[in-house]
């Protein structure tokens, strides 16, 4: 069979489609956001494909599978096993690392283990062991008639007198020793000096090399080997300059301090494992502190007016605390924090030390004895509580002040110090991890190991220099192998999921993906359709839902899905080759592809004349960067992936502002100057983070909207006359709700070895409400149709009431009129969670004084969205805020009215303002990707 043939698809808002789609062809979903897109390729689809192969295994094997619910659909034929690959966090675990997800990591660790040579942390020198007969066979290659002798090392640069170790080996039968390079007769030794270090080696054996004495020289290294531990050296029996001593090792051991090594296994290199975990912070790279800029919450205040939150008059217990110090070590509490001398700021911090200070006259929580007891300080107080509290609110209470910082003792590398010491061509694992993957790529090319090790390296640097460069082909080679896994971006993380796909090497597969180009830079496009196409090339069907102009047009079948959002969408607008596409009126991407509609380039950019400027940004990969960003217009901060978009703009922009405008608890990225935030009463970071954690989040509640139905229902008849209020009218709390299922609408049934199944409360129908509350009708509905409602069914139902009108109309105006008011905030994208958060910025007053900070919003929005989304953020330029957006999108790029393209390239390679300016401007920069792209939609 040569197709999918789908009949009757009714998920979600589809409107019982009919559809054939080309087997083993690179198809693209595509079509308005909420046109019903995702529901045809994953909720239909996906859904089937999965649930037909999962339901051919064993009731014990599911019982481990997630098992997506049955879509709405007649019956699917010709599909395959399924696999979908979406934008989803990879894990919020902090030991998954890009390594870790991708199994580089793995293979590192094997390697390591089998050819890594390990050195002393202390002589840096080569630690080799080798067997008897290695040592016999160097030993008899010396000049026949030589005569040497055998010494083991059992003192090593120690202090003491040892006289009770040597007589023991003297009645054992050992009669000389080496001690501090002396031959003496252990029965005529002076007792030794024990204040001072001493080296002593017993001589096991005297000999005269010649053929016949191999049988002898193994019993004599065996007796030395065990004697001092595994380690033995050959001396000459005379003194001789020229004579260098050979010293030989069973293990792993250091000829100079006897430092020692097990063997070298590959858990050795594993921070999740005991063995190679660095044990003071158990091999996550980073401790909890108390940040004490943070914990000193105003330094121009005295501590008895509460610099240090909790430490003031307000708490007589600590303040009679501060007091007692300040009076034992000569400073006032009254004094301002920040002209406290260095000394007592460190004292009030992280205590007194061993000074003991008399506490007795304390009134409060609990009377102190007599006994002086030294000052513990602020913050090992708090770190104490931190760690012993068991109570939630406390915990979190005090993460306030918390920062993660790179561990002390492994100085980020998370393994322990033996870890850190075996090496490959000078570099050791920790380094290698540090390395963007195109550099990693290139170490294990060019490296040659001689004889043994390089046959036994040769397959596992074949395995992973294969994973490498899959990595590459996706768009990731600026990522590093140590970058946290909790770290990546949606889009990262499904490109990494895609690179482990390619690596499986599977036929006869039915991929489904989700907008795998988002955050990729225009340069790096080629590089995944080359991915996608190969797995088609190899014998799969993939199916793609994409907005991405270049990826539309390479593939092999197109189905635009419309023609419009929620309601208005669910039916095949167009289907077809991409030039099929294009010709068709009807179809609103054909449109977009044709030229018939489009963004246009504004006719005039906007000036400024007030500039917000950072200078010395080094953050991360950042290179000293100075950014001067044009205050009341709208900035498009580009360039390829990796070369510090985010570290400049979220994590030293946004935190920084945030800090210093909003009084907000973030640390930003290192810098060393900033100028021009007294321009701003305000800073929004506008990210794609959930709107809520819960399934009781949703858009209505996020964005104030059902607050004022609330307060409208509690207006009616009904309502006053049964004497409810607005509280009522809510599902979080009793009263109002239906208790049978908390106010979810749902109940949960746990079906065992097949998955959790959530039906509707039989008891309100999943109306959340009790019957009473239900009765209460605002023009005919109540209040749990009113949540049912899409966004523009209630723009147009609250049309008279003009704050729930301006709220709801803003939500219109960035394309979610499709969203139903009381969505689960779980099932809402990060575009759409994202416009969310935008519309209801927009809904608030405007000061004309704030800075917005947008994170890629095009994601998931087809091309007619994002001319939407252009028209509310150029509404927010018009009233003088000022916008920075990180964007690939070259249609957004293009209407901006300043530019800032970082590069030149990701990872270790970018971090530098390559061009600047107007979009007219940096189309000039020969060095810039994003001009070079930019040129043909200007």
């Amino acid at each position: 069979m040569d197709q999918i043939s789908i009949h009757g698809a009714r998920a979600h808002n589809l409107k019982n489609i009919d559809i054939d789609i080309p087997r083993n062809k690179l198809v693209v979903l595509t079509g308005l956001s909420g046109s019903g897109k995702s529901s045809l390729a994953f909720d239909t689809i996906y859904a089937e494909g999965q649930r037909r192969y999962v339901e051919s295994l064993s009731t014990y094997v599911r019982q481990f599978l997630s098992l997506m619910e049955k879509p709405d659909v007649d019956h699917i034929e010709g599909l395959s096993p399924a696999i979908s690959i979406e934008q989803k966090a990879t894990s919020h675990n902090p030991r998954s690392t890009v390594g870790t997800i991708t199994e580089v990591y793995d293979y590192l660790r094997l390697l390591f283990a089998r050819v890594g040579i390990p050195k002393c942390p202390k002589h840096q020198i080569n630690l080799e062991s080798q067997t008897i007969s290695q040592m016999v066979d160097s030993i008899v290659k010396l000049p026949t008639g030589e005569k040497i002798m055998l010494l083991a090392p059992i003192v090593q640069n120690r202090k003491g007198s040892h006289a009770k170790l040597l007589e023991e080996l003297n009645h054992q039968g050992f009669l000389r020793a080496r001690v501090n390079g002396v031959v003496v007769y252990i029965d005529e030794m002076e007792v030794l000096n024990g204040k001072v270090n001493h080296t002593i080696e017993i001589i096991i054996d005297r000999l005269k090399i010649r053929e016949d004495m191999i049988s002898r020289l193994s019993e004599s290294l065996e007796t030395a080997l065990n004697l001092s531990a595994g380690l033995v050296r050959v001396a000459p029996m005379e003194e001789d300059p020229s004579w260098q001593e050979k010293v030989f090792s069973a293990k792993f051991s250091c000829v100079e301090c006897g430092y020692s090594l097990s063997e070298l296994e590959p858990r050795l290199f594993s921070f999740n494992n005991p063995v190679g975990a660095c044990q003071t912070c158990d091999g996550l790279g980073v401790k909890d502190m108390f940040d004490k800029q943070k914990v000193v919450a105003n330094p121009n205040m005295s501590l008895a007016d509460g610099a240090i939150y909790g430490w003031g008059r307000s708490n007589a217990y600590f303040y009679q605390m501060l007091m007692l110090v300040g009076k034992y070590y000569g400073f006032s509490i009254e004094t301002p924090y920040e002209q406290l001398s260095d000394k007592h700021k460190k004292i009030v911090l992280y205590g007194s030390g061993t000074d003991d200070i008399d506490f007795s006259k304390i009134k409060g929580r609990k009377s102190w004895s007599n006994k002086a007891k030294p000052f513990e300080g602020i913050i090992p107080r708090m770190m104490r509580r931190y760690e012993e509290s068991e109570i939630r609110s406390v915990r979190e209470e005090l993460s306030r002040y918390v920062v993660s910082k790179d561990c002390g003792q492994c100085r980020g590398d998370r393994l322990n110090e033996s870890a850190r010491n075996v090496f490959i061509d000078g570099q050791n694992l920790s380094n290698i991890t540090k390395l963007s993957i195109a550099d990693i790529y290139d170490f294990f090319k060019e490296l040659k190991l001689e004889g043994a090790r390089g046959q036994i390296a040769d397959k596992i640097l074949k395995e992973t220099v294969q994973r490498l460069a899959f990595l590459i082909n996706v768009g990731l080679e600026y990522l590093t192998l140590d970058r946290r896994a909790n770290s990546l971006s949606g889009g990262e993380a499904q490109r990494i999921r895609l690179a482990s796909q390619i690596g499986a090497g599977l036929m006869g597969v039915l991929y489904v993906l989700d907008e795998p180009s988002i955050g990729l830079h225009q340069r790096d496009n080629q590089k995944l359709l080359n991915t996608l196409t190969y797995l088609r090339d190899i014998g799969n069907t993939v199916v793609v839902v994409e907005h991405d102009e270049e990826t539309i047009k390479q593939a092999d079948y197109v189905i635009d899905i419309g023609p419009g959002a929620g309601i208005h969408g669910g039916e095949i607008v167009a289907m077809g080759s991409p030039k099929d596409i294009e010709n068709n009126l009807k179809s609103l991407t054909g449109d977009y592809l044709s030229g018939r509609q489009g963004i246009e380039v504004p006719a005039k950019r906007k000036g400024a004349s007030q500039w917000l400027c950072i200078k010395g940004a080094k953050g991360n990969n950042l290179n000293k960067v100075d950014l001067s960003i044009p205050v009341g217009v709208l900035t498009c901060v580009t360039g390829v992936s990796g070369s510090g978009k985010s570290t400049l703009i979220n994590d030293t922009l946004y935190a920084l502002a945030a800090r210093e405008v909003n009084r907000a608890q973030t640390t930003p990225a290192e810098y060393e100057s900033v100028e021009g935030l007294n321009y701003f009463d305000k800073i929004v970071n506008i990210d794609q983070s959930p709107i809520g954690r819960t399934p009781r989040s949703n858009p209505a509640t996020y964005t104030g909207v059902f607050s004022l139905v609330r307060d409208l229902f509690s207006q009616t008849l009904e309502a006053r006359m049964r004497g409810y209020k607005a509280g009522r009218f809510s599902f979080n709390v009793k009263g109002g709700r239906c208790e049978a299922c908390k106010g979810d609408g749902l109940i949960k049934m746990e079906m065992h070895f097949l998955p959790d199944v959530y039906v509707s409360c039989d008891v309100c129908q999943g109306q959340r409400y009790n019957q009473q509350t239900l009765e209460v009708l605002y023009k005919g509905k109540s209040i749990a149709q009113v949540l049912d409602m899409t966004v523009e069914q209630a723009c147009e139902f609250f049309q008279p009431m003009p704050k729930i009108k301006q709220k709801l109309q803003t939500l219109m105006d960035v394309g979610l009129s499709y969203i139903t008011l009381g969505q689960n905030a779980i099932t809402l994208s990060g575009g759409e969670a994202q416009r969310i958060k935008l519309a209801k910025e927009l809904s608030k007053m405007d000061t004309g004084q704030t800075l917005y900070i947008l994170d890629e919003p095009t994601t998931g929005l087809h091309f007619h969205d994002i001319k939407l989304l252009l028209s509310v953020i150029n509404r927010l330029r018009e009233h003088n805020n000022t916008i920075v957006i990180i964007e690939h999108n070259l249609d957004v790029i293009k209407t901006a009215d300043w530019i800032v393209d970082l590069g030149p390239e990701g990872g270790n390679k970018g971090g530098q303002i390559i061009a600047f300016g107007t979009p007219e401007e940096v189309v000039k920069f020969k060095g810039s990707y994003t001009g070079q792209y930019l040129k043909a939609y200007l």
